[in-house]
């Protein structure tokens, strides 16, 4: 192994996992890839038990982009997800429109509330290891909290019918 200084690398913490779970959140960041047609929308946790856990995370690993950010698709088949979207943050926040159409500026969602219902999905790493991960089952508006019920977990199954085989250490049968 090469000589790797490690003078000022702060050691990893075991940090608190996040629930699945319905939140109250703030977006705190809007990126538009437009030759994709997706939103790139990161977020926090902005009250309870685990209010500011992504950025508490960012702010050790600065270089994970993808902690508390998701994906809008805007393409057409999405659309009636997209609007959900606008439709969730619009209602969120009195006075404020977001609507892709009149209002096309993402960076106005900034700072702006909204109601998320994080679902638990299994997948396998690229070690062929089963994990679980979060993801946003969808956006509602804040006002809408106590209807929100959380999706069973996604999980994964451990055959061949699914196209996939995990990693193993057993010999290869040809």
């Amino acid at each position: 192994m090469k000589s790797i200084n490690m003078t000022d690398v702060k050691e990893a913490s075991e940090s608190k996992r996040l629930p699945a779970g319905v939140y109250l959140c703030v977006i705190l960041d809007v990126e538009d890839v437009a030759d994709r047609e997706y939103l790139k929308v990161t977020y926090d946790i902005m009250r309870g038990e685990y209010a500011g856990h992504f950025n508490t995370i960012r702010k050790e690993h600065p270089d994970w982009s993808w902690v508390g950010a998701y994906v809008k698709s805007y393409k057409p088949k999405a659309l009636p997800m997209f609007k959900r979207f606008c439709s969730a943050v619009t209602k969120s926040n009195p006075g404020y429109v977001f609507d892709g159409q009149i209002n096309t500026d993402e960076k106005t969602l900034i700072g702006k509330g909204i109601g998320l219902v994080l679902g638990e999905e299994e997948y396998y790493g690229n070690d062929g290891e089963k994990r679980t991960r979060l993801y946003v089952a969808r956006e509602f508006a804040i006002d809408d909290f106590g209807d929100q019920k959380v999706p069973a977990p996604k999980t994964v199954k451990d055959d061949t019918t699914t196209g996939f085989t995990p990693l193993t250490n057993e010999p290869l049968p040809f």
